[in-house]
C-alpha cells in the first residue's frame, strides 16, 4: 500500500493552486464554460455579472470539456467527428483538432496544459494526446472509460472504468496506469478529498455515494442520501440508472454538493459531520456541478431545462438561473483570460 500512497499524494501536491484561494493575476474574474451536449457550442458565463458573454463553436455533440490552470486553453471532446477541439479563451477561437480513436467521453488536463487524457467509450481505451504536437502519443485498454480528472498533478490523470468498476491512475512519465482504486459499483462523477485520502464516487443505481479510503484501497461506506421521491422519472438525456450525475466537494474539501435527478435539486454532505445538512433546489435534470475556485458559487447544469442553476454557496440559494445552449452537462471553470492580442495561427501552439 505504500507504493500507492505515494502515487496518490504526488497526484496531489499541487492541488491547492486549483482550489481555495487560488490567485487570478488577470484581474478578470472566472469564466464558466458550459458544454451543450446536444449542441455545437460551449456557452461561457461571466461569474461576476452572471450572464452569458460567449458561445465557442466546437462541433455537434460536445461531450466533455476541460481547462488547462492559467485558464488560456480550454480542452473540448466532440462526439460527432469524434475530436479534441483546443480552443484559445481570449480569441475564443478554435487553434487545433486532433482525431482521436472512437466516440470520446469527459476529458482532461494537466495543468500545465502539455497533456490531455480522452476517454473512448466505444474502443475500451483512453487516449493521451500530445497537446503541442496535437497527436495521440498512447492508447491505454481500459474496460468502458468514462470520465477523466484531474487533481493538480502534471504527472498524473485518472480515469473511471465503468467495466471494471474501478478508477485507474495514469502516470504520464511512464504512459501507463499504475494504481486500480475499486469504487464498489459502475463509477460516474468522482472527487478526491484535498489531503488525497479519500474519494467520493456517485454509482449507479445509488441516490447517494460512496466513500473509499485511498491509502487502503477499499470501499469504506457506502451513503444513501433520503429522497422525496422514490420513483425516477423518464430520463430523457441519462440511462434510467443515474439517479446523480453531478458532484463536487467545495475548495475547503468542507462540503460534498450531490445532484439528485430524483428530486430536481443538489444535496448537501457535510463530511466532518457525515450527515446531509441542506438541499438546494435547481432546474429540472440536474447533472454536472463544479465550484468556482473562490468558494463563492455552486454551478449546476440543468440538462432538461437549458439553464445552469447559479448558487450562491453562503446561503445555500440559487443567485441566477442562466439560460445557455440544448442540454447542457458538462461544466469547467477557469480564470478569465486578459483580452486577445495578435490573432493565433491555426495549427500552431504557443
Amino acid at each position: 500500500m505504500l507504493r500507492l500512497r505515494s502515487y496518490l499524494f504526488a497526484g496531489f501536491v499541487c492541488t491547492g493552486l486549483l482550489g481555495l484561494g487560488m490567485e487570478n493575476p488577470t484581474g478578470h474574474g472566472f469564466r464558466l464554460y458550459v458544454a451543450n451536449s446536444r449542441g455545437d457550442d460551449i456557452s461561457v458565463v461571466d461569474l461576476t455579472s452572471l450572464k452569458v458573454t460567449g458561445q465557442l463553436k466546437a462541433g455537434e455533440r460536445v461531450h466533455g470539456i476541460c481547462v488547462q490552470a492559467d485558464g488560456k486553453r480550454l480542452f473540448a471532446t466532440v462526439e460527432s467527428d469524434q475530436t479534441l477541439r483546443i480552443i484559445d479563451t481570449a480569441s475564443q477561437q478554435t487553434i487545433g483538432t486532433v482525431k482521436v480513436s472512437g466516440r470520446p467521453n469527459q476529458c482532461a488536463a494537466t495543468p500545465d496544459g502539455k497533456y490531455v487524457v480522452v476517454p473512448i467509450r466505444d474502443k475500451d481505451s483512453a487516449d493521451i494526446i500530445d497537446v503541442q504536437a496535437q497527436k495521440i502519443v498512447k492508447s491505454l485498454p481500459i474496460k468502458e472509460p468514462h470520465n477523466g480528472l484531474n487533481t493538480g498533478s502534471n504527472r498524473y490523470l485518472y480515469v473511471s472504468s465503468m467495466g471494471s468498476h474501478e478508477i485507474d491512475l495514469i502516470d504520464l512519465e511512464k504512459m501507463d496506469f499504475v494504481a486500480h482504486i475499486p469504487t464498489g459499483g459502475k463509477p460516474r462523477p468522482y472527487v478526491f478529498s484535498p489531503d488525497g485520502n479519500t474519494m467520493y464516487v456517485a454509482v449507479s443505481d445509488l441516490h447517494g455515494f460512496v466513500i473509499v479510503d485511498i491509502p487502503g484501497n477499499k470501499v469504506l461506506e457506502r451513503v444513501e442520501i433520503p429522497s422525496e421521491n422514490k420513483t425516477l422519472r423518464k430520463l430523457q438525456y441519462e440511462s434510467q440508472d443515474t439517479l446523480t450525475h453531478g458532484m463536487a466537494l467545495t475548495p475547503d474539501g468542507s462540503e460534498l454538493w450531490v445532484s439528485s435527478l430524483l428530486d430536481d435539486a443538489t444535496y448537501i454532505y457535510d463530511v466532518k459531520a457525515k450527515k446531509v445538512t441542506g438541499r438546494v433546489n435547481t432546474g429540472p435534470g440536474p447533472n454536472w456541478i463544479v465550484f468556482s475556485p473562490d468558494g463563492k458559487y455552486a454551478c449546476i447544469s440543468d440538462n432538461d431545462s437549458d439553464e445552469v442553476s447559479v448558487v450562491d454557496v453562503k446561503s445555500r440559494r440559487e443567485a441566477a438561473r442562466v439560460k445557455v445552449g440544448k442540454v447542457p452537462k458538462r461544466l469547467a471553470v477557469a480564470i478569465a483570460p486578459a483580452p486577445a492580442a495578435a490573432p493565433v495561427a491555426r495549427g500552431k501552439l504557443r
